[in-house]
């Protein structure tokens, strides 16, 4: 078995232990910053940026909070930082190595702002450089490829959203979840020797919506770094403004659709994809919908739909791996990448 294989496998243990040891303190740490900002600006690269986006969607459905992703080239290349003003600052990292990250949270900091990290690392010097610091507790992380600080990233932002609203029962929905990403994995075992089929595969788009807008992003992301494909990630809406040009014949689409607000849109794209011919990927919990696929990667029912993409990632996850053993490639040793990257 690869590394990364071990570390997907590893995820709902790492979910349940980040809960366990963090809940109390994202609480106190909620209540630090309560009432000292008014917007949050999130400083992250890579799958952290991925999980920005999803923040974006849940502290602003859920905290009524604008959410901005920075522009850490502001803050080191041009040494321009705008003013930060009442904003909450915040880093996603997991390594907590990156310069251009950390230029960023400090520079909160010497503004006056609160500053929150999440990391991996919280002896690292973005965790150095922050006022608050969420540790995602996940033990090392050795696959190239971010799997499971993925997921902890994502339950360490619904974590704090629930703590700074005060909401006991989408707090309660939270604590359910490691059971429902062991509940996935075990369903999608069955369908990974189908993904043979895609082994001559060189491009495709990904498509996902509101909170899942996130999940698109990752999933592209691991199938680029691990299989070589060019994967292009899109709204469902913004892929009709103009991609939605490049499908033909067999074009593959993979498109993450689980129920909420969102799903109605995904469905009514599935059926202009097969107008289109195109070869449909589907990520869902809707058994309708998974009929419509070449390939039905399937969701456990009933999870809110601000908590699907810790399940709805996991699909992508195990479909890059298993096209990059379909591939003849190294999952554990991706071409060009290091674990590590730490940017200006």
């Amino acid at each position: 078995m690869s590394i990364l294989e071990q570390e997907i496998h590893e995820q709902p243990l790492v979910v349940r232990r980040l809960l366990e040891r963090e809940t109390e303190n994202a609480a106190r740490l909620a209540a630090l910053v309560r009432g000292r900002f008014d917007y949050a600006v999130i400083a992250a690269r890579g799958t952290s940026d991925n999980a920005a986006r999803y923040a974006q969607y849940l502290w602003g459905a859920h905290n009524q909070l604008p959410v901005a992703l920075a522009t850490p080239s502001l803050f080191t290349l041009y040494q321009r930082p705008p003013r930060l003003a009442r904003a909450l600052v915040v880093g996603i990292s997991q390594s907590g190595q990156s310069p251009d990250i950390v230029a960023v949270v400090a520079e909160g900091r010497r503004q006056g702002c609160p500053t929150l990290v999440i990391t991996n690392d919280p002896d690292s010097p973005l965790a150095a450089a922050a006022e608050a610091v969420i540790p995602l507790h996940t033990g090392p992380e050795r696959a190239v490829a971010a799997t499971k600080t993925y997921t902890a990233s994502l339950a360490a932002l619904a974590l704090f959203s629930c703590q700074l609203a005060d909401d006991a029962e989408r707090l309660a929905q939270l604590r359910q979840m490691p059971a429902r990403i062991e509940q996935t994995l075990d369903g999608l075992a069955p369908i990974l020797p189908r993904v043979e089929r895609y082994r001559y595969m060189d491009r495709c788009a990904v498509i996902g919506r509101g909170y899942n807008y996130a999940t698109a992003f990752e999933i592209a992301l691991k199938i680029k770094e691990l299989t070589r494909t060019v994967a292009e990630p899109y709204s469902s809406a913004d892929f009709r403004h103009g991609p939605i040009a490049m499908v033909h014949d067999g074009f593959p689409v993979l498109a993450i659709a689980p129920g909420g607000a969102a799903a109605g849109d995904l469905q009514v794209l599935v059926t202009d994809l097969q107008k289109l011919d195109s070869e449909l990927l589907l990520i869902s919990d809707d058994p309708d919908l998974l009929a419509r696929a070449h390939l039905a990667m399937s969701l456990p029912p009933g999870v809110p739909e601000w908590l699907t993409p810790l399940v709805a990632v996991l699909p992508g996850q195990l479909f890059s791996l298993a096209l990059t053993q379909a591939k003849g490639l190294d999952p554990d040793r991706p071409q060009g990448l290091k674990k590590v990257t730490e940017t200006l």
